[in-house]
């Protein structure tokens, strides 16, 4: 698969509408800002992870992503010991210790939800066969009450006073909130140096529901240096949240080889984090027009939230037939009282370059107004802008390689 998406993704990014192909040039407009070589240059995966720490006072500290590496695992689920993945993480947990334990799959259909807590030594969390046979499932609805989620995600009792991840399920069973929110997901982890690769994670929601707001996420991930690889991530609404549970602290997110399905804001958050060789595609199915894949919300002044590269992004039939899809809008988060606050409020940052953008989107407004508070999409294409300008939109198209 990803052989086919490298070779599409090519040496520049590349709109393939229903008129052929266009290779757009900087600086594009106001509706559709594109990048020159110039400008490109800094939005690089080596920079966007190369800081830890405070956004107030980011820290040099490199992070260079290897391919993921398994063996033997230490925890074997599926077999004669471990029924549920959550049972290999507390065992893991409790095993302790700074060394990374590998916690091993074999195919078939795990139901129910997993909550990786903080302080896990590091885990590489990964399928025996192909991400497919290997799938993650739940349906959770963000709509349903706090008390209702912890029914619901604890009918089978796997979550007890005690348990490793305990203080995460009763952060959300006990939520003071009217819904559960973006605790409404499959997989939910806040540890740091996570690993997961060949699985496939589903909230089966899907379209059982109305077009209206349903988010049912698949993954979200709260921490520093995690990876995805070979991963199949899949729901509808906000499908993948790349989080920094602090909201003052750098997390770094490196996806390679993956593919990500939804139809509304399905991939968001305000993490650093590098799309390589990833399928994005866009469906119809629940929701027949106005979709949306991105939605950063990059802290203001932090210049690295998004990068997408040798990636291609697809929509299904629907939308071929009547290209309204968008790209991504910023997600104006906490600023539903207030409206957009230039340099307070979060301001998306994203760039795709070196990647297919295939038939489905909107041509001259592939950028949709900011989720939260609507803030119309419009971006700076005057000379010697300021890419970082919080009085504008910072999601940006490349026209080539630099």
């Amino acid at each position: 698969m990803m052989t086919a998406i490298t070779a599409m993704a090519a040496m520049a990014l590349v709109v393939q509408g229903g008129g052929g192909h266009e290779v757009l040039t900087a600086p594009g407009t106001v509706t559709r800002p594109v990048l020159s070589a110039a400008e490109a240059r800094p939005f690089t995966p080596e920079n966007y992870f190369r800081y830890s720490g405070l956004y107030a006072a980011p820290v040099a500290d490199p992070w260079r992503p290897k391919p993921i590496a398994t063996g033997r695992p230490d925890y074997l689920v599926g077999g004669p010991g471990l029924a549920t993945v959550q049972e290999a993480v507390n065992a893991a947990y409790r095993d302790g210790g700074s060394a990374r334990r590998w916690i091993g799959i074999l195919p078939g259909t795990y139901t129910g939800t997993v909550l990786i807590p903080a302080g896990s030594p590091p885990l590489t969390i990964f399928g025996l066969g192909r991400p497919a046979d290997v799938r993650l499932e739940f349906t959770v609805d963000a709509t349903i009450t706090p008390a209702a989620w912890g029914a619901l995600v604890n009918a089978d009792g796997r979550y007890a006073e005690g348990d490793p991840a305990w203080p995460m399920f009763q952060s959300c069973a006990t939520k003071t909130s009217a819904t559960a929110g973006l605790c409404a997901t499959v997989v939910w982890a806040q540890s740091t140096d996570l690993q997961l690769k060949g699985l496939t994670i589903t909230n089966t929601l899907l379209d059982t529901v109305d077009r209206g707001t349903h988010q049912a996420l698949a993954l979200r991930t709260d921490a520093d240096r995690t990876q995805l690889e070979n991963m199949r991530l899949i729901s509808r609404q906000d499908t993948f949240l790349a989080n920094a549970n602090d909201v003052t602290s750098i997390a770094r997110v490196s996806v390679r080889d993956s593919y990500i399905e939804g139809d509304t804001d399905f991939v968001f958050g305000r993490a650093a984090t590098v799309f390589d060789g990833t399928h994005f595609h866009l469906v119809s199915s629940r929701k027949a027009s106005g979709g949306v894949i991105f939605a950063p919300n990059t802290a203001p002044n932090y210049p690295y939230g998004f990068l997408v590269t040798h990636s291609r992004i697809t929509a299904d039939a629907g939308y071929q037939a009547a290209p309204t899809g968008y790209l991504g809008r910023g997600w104006d988060q906490g600023a539903s009282a207030t409206g957009y606050l230039p340099g307070v409020t979060p301001n998306g940052q994203l760039v795709i370059r070196d990647s297919a953008i295939c038939a489905g989107y909107n041509e001259v407004t592939p950028w949709a107004p900011a989720a939260t508070t609507a803030r119309p999409f419009t971006a700076r294409i005057d000379e010697g802008r300021d890419l970082n300008d919080v009085n504008y939109n910072r999601l940006w198209e490349v026209q080539g390689r630099s």
